[in-house]
């Protein structure tokens, strides 16, 4: 691959602009744009699933707000009992934010605790995350950005969401796609491999650079070996022209050895190599050297979406959330289990789930599903899942974290019934609706 100037010569050299062309065509459909994209599909879907297709009436909706509808569904599968909770948005009416718990990218709060903080009409559980009573629970299990701060990198080619908001509505695109933090010493030019960081905000393992922005909280919470580098008086520069997004520079630079839980500057990163022998480490280290001696002029920060093999730079505009897995695909089902390493057992048996999806006629649907309540609602397999969804006239879809995390918000009451004994439960992430200022 050919790796071509798009922003200058500090950390320009890892987008490639004709590939950011072609990725751009692919995501471009009707005359919306995500600032250099227009992220939309249409389809006419036929119902072809006889024994599955529901059909839910005007009469079964009921509007909750302008541009916000709620249905409640008792649904069979065979003899087995299933209650659905549905909300029909219409995006230009209603905003579409994700929030992490407690503004951090770590910690747990409910879905309707977020909601509530946030002034929502609405709200779902969103992303997978670490669930444990460590220090890092809550770490989100996948790709998460939030107003183009990255707060965690992708993993196993998960299937992504793009939320990106505009005056007008909020445009959306699902897609497997890497999201990561990359990095550039002082203006050298470096290859894609040597640029990319192992991950962000989270704990660091064996052999890895991890970045930790001031999201993460106040110390990087690691242990007392390896290096770790300050970034200080970070500013954001601007990506002008046809792709537009933003990179950060940084120019204090502070190197500590054998330290650990360093201090996270307010106005930077920490940038924390494990301790060892690996390449990165090494060509690292030797690149920040000068900044023993006051050297160094910059340090570059960049975050990246990389698709079909090209990198693409992001837009403070972005919300992205991670799901597992894809469902339907352009009206078509499409569960990309396989793909995205999920297990069999998962995908087969009947959980509680929360899912999205974008309908034919330009609305966004949000759905739970509740389970692991015998003769009451047995849950539903991912194939259930996606037939159903399909049947309501869906043409992409993709599941959310579900089981007893699976939760739905609208106003000011949990509207489901979550399937842990104790009740609602804490999560790492949801999604939430705003209602737009009427002009």
């Amino acid at each position: 691959m050919q790796w071509k100037y798009l922003i200058g010569t500090e950390i320009g050299n890892l987008f490639n602009a004709e590939g950011a062309k072609v990725a751009g065509k692919r995501m471009k459909s009707d005359k919306s744009a995500i600032r250099s994209f227009g992220w939309r599909y249409w389809f006419i879907i036929p119902c072809v699933l006889s024994g599955l297709c529901v059909s839910i009436s005007a009469q079964e909706w009921k509007t909750a707000h302008d541009g916000v509808e709620y249905a409640h569904v008792e649904h069979k599968l065979g003899n087995d009992p299933v209650k659905i909770n549905l909300l029909r948005l219409d995006l230009k009416k209603v905003r579409l934010d994700v929030h992490h718990a407690l503004d951090k990218a770590i910690g747990l709060e409910t879905t309707s605790s977020i909601a509530k903080r946030k002034g929502a009409v609405a709200a779902i559980n969103s992303g997978f995350f670490r669930l444990d009573t460590s220090e890092f629970a809550g770490d989100t299990a996948g790709s998460l950005m939030i107003d183009g701060e990255l707060l965690s990198e992708s993993t196993n080619e998960r299937v992504s969401m793009i939320l990106v908001n505009t005056k007008k509505d909020t445009e959306i695109y699902m897609d497997h796609f890497e999201l990561l933090p990359f990095v550039s010493v002082g203006g050298k030019v470096l290859t894609p491999q040597e640029a990319k960081l192992d991950g962000i905000n989270r704990q660091r393992k064996s052999n890895e650079v991890v970045l930790y922005s001031p999201q993460f909280g106040e110390t990087t919470l690691t242990e007392e070996s390896g290096t770790e580098i300050a970034l200080k008086d970070c500013r954001k520069v601007q990506i002008r022209g046809q792709f537009k997004g933003f990179y950060m520079t940084c120019r204090n630079v502070e190197i500590r050895n054998g330290v650990g839980n360093s201090r996270i500057p307010r106005d930077g990163y920490v940038l924390s190599i494990s301790d060892g022998n690996f390449p990165k480490r090494d060509w690292l280290l030797s690149w920040l050297e000068p900044a023993r001696s006051r050297k160094l002029t910059e340090v570059q920060i960049a975050y990246g979406l990389s698709l079909d093999s090209n990198i693409i730079p992001t837009s403070e505009f972005y919300d992205v959330v991670a799901g597992v897995p894809k469902l339907i695909t352009n009206g078509k089902i499409d569960i990309t289990w396989e793909q995205e390493k999920a297990s069999k057992s998962f995908v087969e048996t009947r959980h509680p789930r929360t899912a999205v999806a974008k309908m034919k006629d330009g609305k966004f649907l949000m759905i739970t599903v509740d389970g692991r309540q015998p003769d009451v609602s047995v849950g539903m397999t991912l194939q259930e899942l996606a037939e159903y969804i399909l049947s309501l006239g869906a043409t992409d879809a993709m599941n959310l974290d579900g089981g007893g995390s699976t939760t739905m918000f609208l106003d000011g009451k949990v509207v489901n019934t979550p399937s842990d004994k104790e009740g609602e439960r804490k999560i790492g992430d949801a999604i939430v609706v705003t209602l737009r200022k009427k002009k």
